[in-house]
């Protein structure tokens, strides 16, 4: 693979995942809520859901969510309904006794891990996107399965140092305001981020 095209994959994949999405709303949402406890489940579970939906994509599932409507809207809907889910939780715990947000302390990691993997590994966009981004970057000339494994772990590590950025931002915002009252606005916003996430996967076009 050319260094040029590989270069210009770099800062088209970075100008696409700036942007922020359901993802990046989940990530701030998190890590707003939680400080930097969050910042390791968070960047692991963004590169791990990456990897699992450029995985699908070579395997053909992207095809097949291009080619189904209804399988779009489907894996779309369930997917915002699940970030309205959580949104809706969160909002909830701003009223939360303290002894109770205590007890739920044990399990943020792997809460925290677990549905941000499943918010990004359920967007079908995210799937189909693969499929029909990076053949824009393949030298047909060239045996195509190493330049898809090129492609693939450039996108994962600039995703993985977007998520950073972005857990970083939110961490350093979260810092300024640390008092419990802060701490509900904080919760409110996060859930109001997760929530309006959810209703833009819904009925985005």
């Amino acid at each position: 693979m050319m260094f040029e095209i590989w270069l210009a994959f770099c800062i088209a994949s970075t100008v696409l995942l700036v942007i922020p999405g359901p993802t990046i709303l989940t990530v701030i949402a998190y890590s707003i809520a939680n400080g930097r406890s969050a910042a390791l489940p968070l960047i692991l579970a963004v590169a791990l859901a990456d990897a699992t939906a450029l995985t699908l994509s070579v395997l053909g599932l992207g095809s097949l969510l291009a080619k189904s409507a209804f399988l779009f809207q489907l894996v779309k809907v369930v997917g915002g309904c699940y970030l309205i889910y959580l949104g809706v939780q969160m909002l909830r715990s701003v009223a939360t006794p303290s002894e109770v947000a205590l007890d739920a302390e044990a399990d943020t990691t792997k809460t925290m891990f677990w549905n941000t993997y499943l918010v990004t590994a359920l967007n079908p966009k995210g799937i189909v996107f693969f499929i029909a981004f990076f053949p824009q970057f393949i030298d047909h000339s060239l045996a195509v399965n190493p330049q898809l494994v090129i492609l693939g772990l450039s996108f994962v590590v600039l995703a993985t140092l977007n998520s950073i950025m972005y857990v970083v931002f939110a961490d350093r915002a979260r810092g300024y305001l640390a008092s419990e009252k802060s701490q509900k606005q904080f919760k409110l916003v996060g859930g109001s981020f997760l929530s309006g996430a959810g209703l833009w996967a819904v009925f985005s076009r």
